[in-house]
C-alpha cells in the first residue's frame, strides 16, 4: 500500500503551529549599516521518498531563529540567505536597476538527511529548488510590502510566502517608512461574509451563509499539457475559535491554484486571503482516494486555526476514473474545524484530454439501488394485499356453504 503522510513539524515553534510568528532579521554592510531587512511567514510542504514506492509529504514553517550567514550586500546585488535546522537554507536573490529593485530567484535547500525533518528518507543529500519571484518593480529607499500569499510550486515542493516585508539596497543605514504595496493588497475584494455564534447565549435566529459557489480548479506539469488533476466543487468551513463558531465559504475567484501530480499521490493546495487547504490523493495502482487534509484559515482577528487529518480513506473510485457526489458532504477534519463539499468532483490521476472520465457516484447521490427496492416492496405489499383478500374471500365462501 503506497501512502503519503502528513507530519507537521515546527522546528523549535513550539507544538502549535498557530503560536508561530514571523521571521524578522536584518543584515549590516561592511561599514556595521543595515542593507538587507525582512520580516516575513514561509510555509514549506516537500514530498520526497520515504520507502520503494512510498511518498511522503511534510509541512513545516521558516522558524523564528535563523542565522544570516552567507547574505551579500552590493551596489546592484544582494542576497538574503537564511539558514535553519540542519542543513536547509531559503536564499532570495535580489538586483537592483536604477531607481527600482526586483527579486530575481529564490532557493529554497533541504537536506534530506535530517531525519527530525524528513523521517524514513532513502535519499540523503541535500536537494535544491529555484522559482522565479513575482516581486518586481520595488522603489528604491521603499521596503516591499505583501500580506496576501504568494505560492510557488516547483517539482514536489511547496513555498508560500505572506505577511511579506523586504528591503534591499538600504539607504543611510535605515529601513524605509514608505512601502511598495504588492498588486495583490491592492486589488478591491470582497471578503466572504461569516456569521459566528456564541455558544454560551440563548439560541437566536441567525443568518446562514449562502451555498458556497462552485470553483474548478486543475493542476498540469507545465504551462505546454493539460491537466492531471482535476476538480470542482463548491467549499464551506466551519470552525471555533475560543467560544465562537464561525463559518467561511472559499471564494473561487479570489482562489490560487498550487499542487502536484505524481505517479502514486497527488497534491491540491487552494490558497486565498484567509484559507489554505491541501488535499492529499494517493492511490495503490488499483483504487484512488483522499487521504490527508491540512487546513489553516486566518480570521480577521485572532491567531490561525490549524486543522490536520492524516490517515483518510474516502472520495474512493478506481485510478482512473472520477468520483463525484452532488449532495452536501461532511468531513470533521478535527472536533474544531469541519469541512463542507458540495457539488463535488474530483480525479487526481490518469486524466486524459483534460476531461473527467466516468464517476464512482457516492451513496447520496447513487439511486439506482434504492428505486429497485423501493419498486420491490411495493409490489410485494400489492401482492400480500391480493392474498390476503383471496384468503378472506374463500373463507367468507366457506362459511357460506356450511350455513346452507
Amino acid at each position: 500500500m503506497f501512502r503519503c503522510a502528513f507530519l507537521i513539524l515546527f522546528l523549535a515553534l513550539g507544538n502549535e503551529l498557530h503560536l508561530s510568528h514571523a521571521t524578522e532579521v536584518s543584515v549590516n554592510n561592511t561599514e556595521n549599516k543595515l542593507c538587507l531587512y525582512a520580516n516575513l511567514m514561509v510555509n514549506f510542504s516537500v514530498t520526497y521518498e520515504g520507502g520503494v514506492n512510498k511518498n511522503e509529504t511534510v509541512i513545516f514553517v521558516l522558524p523564528e531563529n535563523v542565522t544570516t550567514e552567507g547574505s551579500t550586500c552590493d551596489n546592484t546585488t544582494s542576497t538574503l540567505k537564511l539558514s535553519f535546522g540542519d542543513g536547509h537554507s531559503w536564499a532570495v536573490e535580489f538586483t537592483k536597476q536604477n531607481k527600482t529593485y526586483q527579486v530575481d530567484t529564490i532557493v529554497f535547500s533541504y537536506n534530506l538527511n535530517d531525519s527530525s525533518v524528513f523521517p524514513n528518507s532513502t535519499s540523503k543529500e541535500t536537494k535544491s529548488v529555484t522559482v522565479n519571484s513575482i516581486i518586481t518593480n520595488v522603489s528604491v529607499d521603499t521596503y516591499y510590502s505583501c500580506k496576501s500569499k504568494d505560492v510557488l510550486t516547483v517539482e514536489s515542493v511547496i513555498q508560500t510566502l505572506y505577511d511579506v516585508a523586504l528591503q534591499a539596497f538600504v539607504i543611510n543605514g535605515s529601513k524605509s517608512d514608505t512601502d511598495t504595496v504588492c498588486s495583490a493588497d491592492m486589488t478591491s475584494t470582497t471578503v466572504a461574509p461569516t456569521t459566528a455564534v456564541t455558544s454560551t447565549a440563548a439560541p437566536t435566529s441567525t443568518p446562514t451563509l449562502p451555498s458556497p459557489t462552485t470553483g474548478k480548479y486543475s493542476i498540469a506539469p507545465d504551462v505546454n499539457s493539460t491537466a492531471c488533476l482535476m476538480a470542482t466543487f463548491g467549499l464551506q468551513i466551519s470552525y471555533k475559535q475560543g467560544d465562537k463558531e464561525e463559518t467561511i465559504n472559499l471564494v473561487p475567484n479570489m482562489t490560487q491554484v498550487g499542487g502536484a501530480c505524481r505517479a502514486n499521490s497527488s497534491d491540491l493546495m487552494l490558497t486565498s486571503d484567509t484559507i489554505t487547504i491541501m488535499f492529499t490523493f494517493i492511490n495503490d495502482g488499483k483504487k484512488f482516494h483522499l487521504h490527508a487534509l491540512n487546513v489553516t484559515v486566518m480570521p480577521a482577528t485572532g491567531a490561525p486555526v490549524v486543522a490536520a487529518s492524516t490517515n483518510m480513506s474516502i472520495w474512493a473510485a478506481t485510478v482512473g476514473s472520477s468520483y463525484m457526489c452532488n449532495k452536501e458532504q461532511t468531513l470533521n477534519v478535527t472536533d474544531t474545524l469541519t469541512l463542507y463539499t458540495f457539488e463535488l468532483r474530483v480525479q487526481p490521476f490518469k486524466v486524459n484530454k483534460g476531461e473527467f472520465a466516468t464517476a464512482h457516484e457516492c451513496s447520496l447521490d447513487d439511486t439506482s439501488i434504492l428505486i429497485p427496492i423501493i419498486v420491490g416492496a411495493a409490489l410485494a405489499g400489492l401482492i400480500l394485499i391480493v392474498v390476503i383478500a383471496y384468503v378472506i374471500g374463500r373463507r367468507k365462501t366457506y362459511v357460506g356453504y356450511q350455513t346452507l
